[in-house]
């Protein structure tokens, strides 16, 4: 299978496309957001929260926009992605990766970064998203709590589902070193979410990217071997409202 792949990933970075279609007569501040016409873009994903992230906002996109998007399972218990013609693609051998046949076949690695370009380029009426020239404010509050989750959640709970499930010797001081700065980060978001819907935004917030890329983690705390939520109620209340959005049940199911 990986060979297959490999092959698609290179004719798809082989060819150079032609202009990407007209932009939307009412776009963002900086979007150049195609139409739902445009061709397919390719995901090269793993069903791991940093892959689901890159997922539930096409499938947003797909719901709001039409946009069309092909996915290439990689797998990762193989080191598919460590391949050769992978690394072509992202060097540092890490899912996701989009290749974006609109635009050249551009291609994007590190899911927070996904996200940000995804939001840019298709997110034309800013559904997921706030205007940085209108709305600075808000922007600046979506960024901090994408660099928040993507820089302390992620690499946390990484870490704690590594030394709790698959590093090669017990070592409890790790274990419970990132297991309990998961918990204490989880506290953050708690404190964020007192009184609010959705991590940025005036109010109650407005959904947005910034939800997109700590939800995936934070759902799967189970994994991690936190299995109530009790004690965040806050965040259990977000993650079960997150949940119930028909493009995330669908996200969470790709690949």
């Amino acid at each position: 299978m990986s060979r297959r792949v490999g092959a698609q990933a290179a004719s798809a970075l082989k060819q150079a496309q032609s202009p990407r279609g007209c932009r939307s007569a009412q776009t963002s501040r900086y979007s150049t957001a195609t139409s739902p016409s445009s061709k397919l873009l390719q995901l090269y994903t793993a069903p791991t929260p940093n892959g689901r992230k890159v997922s539930l906002l096409l499938e947003e996109l797909k719901e709001q926009y039409g946009l069309k998007y092909d996915v290439h399972p990689i797998d990762i218990r193989k080191d598919t992605q460590k391949e050769p013609w992978f690394i072509k693609m992202n060097p540092n051998g890490r899912i996701p990766v989009l290749v974006d046949s609109n635009r050249e076949n551009f291609t994007v690695f590190e899911s927070a970064a996904i996200l940000l370009y995804l939001e840019q380029h298709y997110d034309s009426q800013l559904k997921f998203s706030f205007d940085p020239r209108t709305r600075p404010d808000e922007y600046s509050e979506m960024l901090q709590w994408i660099f928040f989750s993507h820089g302390g959640i992620g690499p946390m709970q990484g870490q704690a589902n590594h030394f709790l499930r698959a590093a090669p010797e017990d070592i409890p001081y790790a274990k419970k070193r990132y297991l309990t700065e998961t918990k204490r980060l989880y506290g953050v978001l708690d404190i964020r979410l007192r009184g609010r819907d959705w991590l940025a935004g005036t109010g109650r917030g407005a959904y947005s990217i910034a939800d997109i890329n700590a939800f995936p983690w934070v759902d799967s705390h189970g994994f991690t071997g936190i299995e109530s939520m009790d004690e965040w109620p806050h965040v259990k209340a977000w993650l079960e409202r997150t949940a119930e959005r028909p493009a995330v049940k669908s996200g969470m199911q790709v690949p």
